[in-house]
């Protein structure tokens, strides 16, 4: 029976000194070294205070935008009933949960706010025959569109904001540091080649 040899851990302070290795005072340490430490602390601090001072900002603004869509919405669409010029199509697996959620596009005929009557698609329940009365949302303008914004929809929309600015702001840190880093890269890369053409000669033969 053979055991295994656990490898040895390096002790935790090891750990810190790898990680702060450029703020250490060493021989090998260079300027943009300790430049690229100092902007990686700037981004982390900023980032932390940006992060929630964005979702809020974003979660507000989103909030109010949407309030004032769904008050747009209510003025501007009107709930009217309409009645099925053909059948509708039967779900393929009726008594389904699919089926109890499924909607199919069918031409509807109703009356539009100007009191002409008009006809359009409309998505409506599966299995309905013609001349099924239904209700439609139809604008001003008398085209069947989607009924105003529900609260819980302003909510869902707004909370996805909120939720995609916490996530941009620290993606947005985390590129600003990695363009910062290849740019320092390159520099100590071109810094290299410049010392290497007048050390090189010194170690070359004729």
């Amino acid at each position: 029976m053979t055991s295994k040899i656990p490898l040895a851990q390096p002790p935790p302070e090891e750990h810190s000194r790898v990680l702060l290795w450029r703020w250490r005072r060493n021989p090998l340490r260079r300027r943009s070294d300790l430049l690229q430490a100092w902007i990686a602390l700037s981004l982390f601090l900023a980032t932390l205070a940006a992060t929630p001072a964005a979702t809020v900002l974003a979660k507000e603004t989103a909030h109010r935008h949407y309030q004032q869509a769904a008050r747009h919405q209510a003025s501007t669409r009107h709930a009217t009933p309409a009645v099925l010029v053909d059948d509708a199509p039967r779900h393929p697996e009726p008594g389904s949960d699919e089926a109890k959620h499924a909607l199919y596009p069918v031409t509807v005929r109703f009356t539009d706010p100007r009191g002409h009557t008009r006809t359009a698609k409309s998505d409506v329940r599966p299995g309905l025959p013609a001349d099924s009365a239904v209700r439609v949302w139809v604008s001003d303008e008398g085209k069947i569109t989607d009924p105003p914004l529900t609260p819980q929809q302003i909510n869902s929309r707004t909370m996805g904001c909120a939720l995609l600015a916490a996530m941009t702001v620290p993606l947005a840190g985390a590129a600003l540091y990695g363009y910062a880093s290849r740019v320092l890269e390159r520099r100590n890369l071109a810094a290299w080649d410049k010392d290497w053409t007048h050390t090189a000669p010194q170690w070359t033969t004729s």
